[in-house]
């Protein structure tokens, strides 16, 4: 089932300046989740926080660690296999107390499967078919322990510093105000672990390159379905991908012949072979988005006739529409004097009548007064 999340929380995280190892730089703007990880396949715990698509903590609990509390909303550990010390700032108390008393719970049960698996080499292995059994025995241990005598105790902490030399210089200091809607952020405490020098650099160098690709992935997710114009330059990247896979499994295969088929180098090839197949994985999802997008172009390329028909249909239409309404406003202007007309015919007629009135008017009292004429005669 590979790794599961058991337990998150929310802080700040920090990690020593290596330059100076006292001063701490955060490593996120922001509180982000930081989950305890458990890997059944190799019995492991790890400690992991993302910043987007940036592993800021990527650390392996070993039975040697040691989780100190510095204040109240503080704590910290130091990795040797990272060369590094971690710093957390949490909201509140109880959070910080979570963190702690998962972090003893999942050492002790490390402890309990490194001593199970100890015992398994013990029986497993004979005098008769090996006769310098003990001193294999002898180098596993020396293997499984790197910078023993550095790692960090609860009492093993350096000399209290002051507020400035916390701060660092005015270019390093972190900045004194949040938002009001950010949450609180814990103070670092003053006293950091001291680092430990091991020979796991190298560790650290392909986990960060390999959540390096992983980030690349997500962004190569979200530029597919922004466009299809780039499938070429896909293409390019995934062989890119293909040809960085390829030489991840020769430096693993010369890391095997370097250090001799070493228990922890087995262990550390076997996540990097994994973390292969998942890369590999995605780069058979990303070629078949490839292929639908490629599909999808060529069936929007069938629909270019049709678009064409449509368009100067519509052009059409819309000549048309423009030489109707012209002719529409033609023949309101034609409507309009036709109107004009009509009344200046209606007003000549009522002069007209009113003139014949007054013609009537007079003919009238001139038979009248003829009729008068004839009768006095």
């Amino acid at each position: 089932m590979g790794e599961q999340p058991i337990f998150s929380t929310r802080a700040h995280v920090f990690q020593i300046d290596p330059s100076t190892k006292k001063n701490w730089v955060p490593t996120s703007k922001h509180a982000v989740t930081v989950s305890y990880f458990y890997d059944n396949t190799r019995n492991v715990y790890r400690i992991i926080s993302l910043d987007g698509s940036k592993a800021i903590i990527n650390s392996t609990i070993t039975p040697n660690m040691t989780f100190t509390k510095t204040s109240q909303k503080f704590g910290q550990w130091a990795d040797s296999r990272a060369n590094t010390v971690y710093g957390l700032g949490f909201s509140s108390e109880s959070s910080l107390a979570k963190f702690a008393e998962k972090f003893a719970e999942f050492k002790e049960a490390a402890r309990l499967a490194k001593e199970k698996s100890q015992e398994k080499m013990e029986l497993s292995s004979s005098p008769s078919q090996h006769p310098q059994g003990g001193a294999v025995k002898r180098n596993v241990l020396s293997v499984n322990k790197p910078g023993k005598n550095k790692e960090s105790a609860p009492g093993d902490l350096l000399s209290p510093m002051t507020p400035e030399s916390i701060n660092g210089t005015d270019d390093e200091r972190v900045p004194p105000a949040t938002p009001q809607h950010a949450e609180p952020r814990a103070e670092p405490s003053q006293n950091a672990l001291p680092f430990s020098h091991s020979s796991s650099n190298i560790n650290k160098h392909w986990e960060a390159e390999l959540a390096a690709l992983k980030g690349n992935n997500a962004k190569l997710t979200t530029a597919l379905l922004e466009s299809t114009a780039n499938v070429k330059q896909w293409k390019q990247q995934l062989g890119a991908y293909q040809e960085e896979a390829e030489r991840l499994h020769k430096r693993v295969t010369e890391l095997e012949c370097v250090s001799g088929q070493t228990t922890v180098i087995k262990s550390q090839k076997t996540e990097l072979n994994q973390t292969i197949e998942e890369l590999e994985s995605a780069l058979r999802a990303k070629e078949e988005e490839l292929e639908s997008l490629k599909e999808e172009v060529q069936s929007a390329n069938e629909f270019h006739p049709q678009k064409d028909s449509l368009t100067q249909k519509l052009q059409d239409t819309e000549s048309m529409n423009q030489a109707l309404e012209a002719r529409l406003s033609d023949l309101e202007q034609r409507l309009q004097s036709n109107q004009q007309e009509r009344e200046a015919f209606r007003k000549s007629l009522r002069s007209l009548l009113e003139l014949l009135d007054g013609k009537l008017f007079e003919l009238t009292e001139l038979r009248d007064a003829l009729g008068k004429l004839i009768e006095s005669s």
